[in-house]
C-alpha cells in the first residue's frame, strides 16, 4: 500500500512549468504526459496509448491566427522504459532504439511551435504480460536535452494490480429537457487486485448545469465570469473506508443535477478514484472551494449490478432536447446596372444557448447565395467561397458565427453585392444547413437577400427585417474572401458570443492546473480531449482561413 499511496500523492502534488524565463536564458520546454498508469491483470488494458507525449513551450498554440514557430536547432527526448522489464510490456514511440534495447528509444526534431499541442513527441501503450503480477511497480523516465533549451523531465509510474475504480454509467432520461433535474446514480466498482483505502468523488458540470444539494463532506467550486467555455460549477467528495477489489459501491442517493432553462448540450461528468481522502483534503486546502453545508453524501454496497455497468469516463450531454432556435433574416435592396448595394443579414438565438462544448468552440456556419444578376464583393470575416454548396447546389459562401453564443443573443453580417444586370425579384438563399439538427423550429433557418422586388412592401419572397443587434461595422477591401469577394475583419458583430480561454485555466475548478497524471486519476478524461480539441480547432480554423 505504500506504493499506492506515493503513487497517488506524486500525481496530486505535481506542478507545471513555472513563468517563462528571460530572453537570455534557455527556453523552458515541458515534457507532458499522463504520468501515471494502472494496469488491471483481468486482460481489460485498454486498446488506445495510455500516455501522448508533448512538449510544451510558453505561449499559446494560436496567436493571430497562426502557430507560431519558437524555437529552431536540434534536440532529443530518450524515454527509458528499462525499469519495466518483467512489470508491463511497453510500445513506445517508433523512435531509433538505444544500443539495441527496445525499452529505450531517442525520438530527435529540429523545430518547436508555440504552446504545447502542436509538439508531438509520440505514444505509450502500456499492457500486462505473464510476467505481471499485483503490486507490481515501474517507472518510465522522459527526458531531452538540446542547445538553447531547459527540458523538465516527465516521469510516468505503472503499477499493476492496484486499486482501479471503473464508474457508473448514467443516461439521460428520454424526456429531459432544459429547467429539469436528472437524479444521476452514480457509484463504481474497484476492477483492480488491491483493495482501495479511501476514495474522491469529482463532478464537473459546464455553464448550464448545477449542483442544488450541498453535502458536509464536499467542497465546491463555482466559476460565474470569465470565458464562457471555462463557466461551470464543480464538487470534490471525499469518502473514507476500505473498498474491496471486485466489489461494487454506490452513492446513498442519487446526485441532484439541475439544467439551467438556457442549458443546452451542456456536459456533466463525474469519476471516483483511488486517492485518499487526506491527500484530497490537502488538494482542498490549496484551492478555492466552498465546503458544503448539508448531511454528508455517503457510499454502500451495490448489488444487481454488471461490470458492463461501469466504465473509466463517464460523461453525458444535458439537455439533448430543449427550446433551441435560430433564426435567421435577410434584406430588400433596389440597385441600377452597376450598383453595389449592402445587405444585411441578421442571426437571432433562441432561449438556449450554444456552447459547442464537445468540438472545443467550433464555429456554426451559414452559407449565402448570390441573387441572380448579381454578384458577392465583400463579405464579413471568415467567409470563404465554395465552388458548389452542399445542400442548395450552386457556388456561395460559407460563413462562421463565432460560439459559444448566449441565449437571445443577435448577429448582423453585412455583405457587399455588386448588381451585374437588373433582374426583378432576384433572391438570394441565405440558410443554415440543416445538419443543425435539435431546434424546435427549423423553418426560420433559412432568408432571402432580395434585390429589385416588384412588391410593394419590398419584401418580396419571404424577407423579413434585419434582426436585432449591432450593425456590425462596414465592408472593407482588406484581406481575401474568396473568389469575387473580399473579408472584412469587423464587419460581424455577434452580442453575447465568447471565444477564447482554454478549459485548462479556471473553467475546470483548477484540477486542469494538476499534472496529466492527476487529471486521469481524478476520473478528468473528458477535459482533456475537450481542451485538445479546443486547441486543434483552432489550429484548423487558422489554417482555412489563413
Amino acid at each position: 500500500m505504500a506504493v499506492v499511496g506515493l503513487l497517488a500523492a506524486a500525481s496530486l502534488l505535481a506542478i507545471g512549468p513555472g513563468a517563462p524565463a528571460h530572453a537570455a536564458d534557455p527556453m523552458p520546454v515541458t515534457i507532458t504526459g499522463q504520468d501515471r498508469v494502472d494496469l488491471a491483470l483481468d486482460g481489460a488494458d485498454p486498446e488506445e496509448p495510455q500516455v501522448s507525449l508533448h512538449l510544451k513551450t510558453p505561449g499559446d498554440e494560436v496567436e493571430d491566427g497562426e502557430v507560431p514557430v519558437v524555437h529552431q536547432g536540434d534536440y532529443t527526448i530518450r524515454i527509458d522504459a528499462s525499469a519495466l522489464s518483467g512489470v508491463a510490456s511497453a510500445r513506445l514511440p517508433d523512435c531509433p532504439a538505444e544500443d539495441g534495447n527496445p525499452l529505450i528509444v531517442v525520438c530527435s526534431g529540429s523545430e518547436l511551435y508555440q504552446g504545447e499541442w502542436p509538439n508531438k513527441v509520440g505514444n505509450i501503450r502500456l499492457t500486462t504480460d505473464d510476467d505481471s503480477a499485483a503490486g507490481d511497480f515501474g517507472t518510465i523516465h522522459v527526458t531531452g536535452e538540446g542547445a538553447g533549451l531547459a527540458f523538465t523531465p516527465l516521469d510516468v509510474d505503472v503499477l499493476v494490480g492496484g486499486a482501479t475504480y471503473l464508474n457508473h454509467r448514467v443516461h439521460e432520461p428520454d424526456d429531459f429537457t432544459s429547467g429539469d433535474t436528472f437524479d444521476a446514480p452514480i457509484g463504481f466498482r474497484n476492477t483492480g487486485a488491491i483493495a482501495g483505502h479511501g476514495a474522491v468523488l469529482r463532478v464537473h458540470g459546464s455553464r448550464g448545469l448545477s449542483f442544488p444539494d450541498s453535502y458536509g463532506n464536499c467542497s465546491y467550486q463555482v466559476v460565474d465570469d470569465g470565458p464562457l467555455l471555462d463557466r461551470g460549477t464543480e464538487a470534490l467528495c471525499t469518502f473514507d473506508g476500505t473498498f474491496e477489489p471486485g466489489s461494487a459501491y454506490e452513492a446513498s442517493e442519487p446526485l441532484k443535477v439541475k439544467a439551467a432553462d438556457f442549458a443546452m448540450l451542456d456536459v456533466f461528468t463525474y469519476g471516483f478514484s483511488a486517492v485518499s481522502p487526506e491527500q484530497a483534503r490537502d488538494l482542498l486546502a490549496s484551492g478555492d472551494y466552498t465546503p458544503g453545508t448539508g448531511p454528508d453524501l455517503t457510499l454502500r454496497p451495490a448489488t444487481g449490478t454488471s461490470p458492463d455497468d461501469y466504465a473509466q469516463y463517464v460523461d453525458i450531454d444535458l439537455p439533448r432536447h430543449g427550446p433551441s432556435d435560430f433564426a435567421l433574416t435577410g434584406d430588400s435592396l433596389k440597385g441600377a446596372a452597376g450598383d453595389t448595394v449592402t445587405a444585411k443579414v441578421g442571426f437571432q438565438n433562441g432561449p438556449t444557448w450554444v456552447s459547442a462544448l464537445r468540438s472545443g468552440g467550433e464555429p456554426l456556419h451559414y452559407e449565402v447565395k448570390a441573387p441572380e444578376g448579381a454578384s458577392i464583393v465583400k463579405t464579413p470575416s471568415g467567409c470563404f467561397h465554395v465552388d458548389e454548396l452542399p445542400e442548395s447546389g450552386g457556388a456561395g459562401y460559407a460563413c462562421p458565427i463565432d460560439t459559444p453564443i448566449l441565449e437571445g443573443a443577435s448577429s448582423t453580417y453585412l455583405f457587399t453585392l455588386k448588381i451585374d444586370k437588373v433582374v426583378p425579384d432576384a433572391k438570394g438563399k441565405v440558410y443554415l444547413p440543416s445538419f443543425y439538427s435539435g431546434e424546435t423550429d427549423t423553418a426560420n433557418n433559412t432568408a432571402w437577400i432580395v434585390l429589385n422586388a416588384t412588391a410593394e412592401d419590398g419584401t418580396d419572397g419571404g424577407t423579413g427585417a434585419t434582426a436585432g443587434g449591432a450593425d456590425g461595422g462596414q465592408s472593407t477591401d482588406s484581406g481575401t474572401g474568396g473568389k469575387g469577394g473580399t473579408a472584412d475583419d469587423g464587419g460581424t458583430t455577434t452580442a453575447g458570443s465568447q471565444s477564447g480561454g482554454g478549459l485548462a485555466s479556471t473553467g475546470l475548478g483548477g484540477i486542469l492546473l494538476i499534472s496529466g497524471g492527476a487529471l486521469l486519476a481524478l476520473g478528468l478524461g473528458t477535459a482533456a480531449v475537450l481542451m485538445r480539441n479546443r486547441r486543434r480547432t483552432a489550429v484548423t480554423q487558422s489554417t482555412r482561413t489563413a
